[in-house]
């Protein structure tokens, strides 16, 4: 399960920003992660949840996730469709199956909350 080692990586960062401002408790941490990048969200989730019970610093706070929206271009007639879930099984144009994604695919750390 990578998303464990994501979320230690994620920590550290945490823990950096924490020094740089001077701080000594982190309560909010709000992520991106798009659907095409390969974190399973519950993984990831159950991840902080479970790491952030034996750090001190994160003890008790709260993640919150956003999913971006990905565009599927059709390879075919070119129309673009907009979804927050998974990925449409065909063109509603005009039905081919080949959809190209765009975007989607970060993972990021948008905002921190610390007291």
């Amino acid at each position: 399960m990578h998303e464990i080692s994501l979320v230690e990586g994620l920590f550290q960062q945490l823990r950096d920003l924490a020094a740089e401002n001077n701080t000594t408790r982190i309560t909010t941490v709000t992520m991106e992660i798009g659907p095409l990048c390969g974190v399973v969200l519950d993984s990831f989730q159950f991840g902080f949840d479970i790491l952030s019970a034996d750090d001190e610093m994160l003890r008790g706070s709260k993640l919150i996730v956003k999913i971006p929206e990905v565009q599927y271009r059709c390879s075919d007639c070119g129309h673009v469709e907009t979804v927050a879930g998974p990925k449409p099984d065909g063109c509603p144009k005009c039905g081919d199956l080949l959809l190209i994604p765009s975007g989607g695919e970060d993972l990021m750390l948008l905002q921190v909350e610390m007291e």
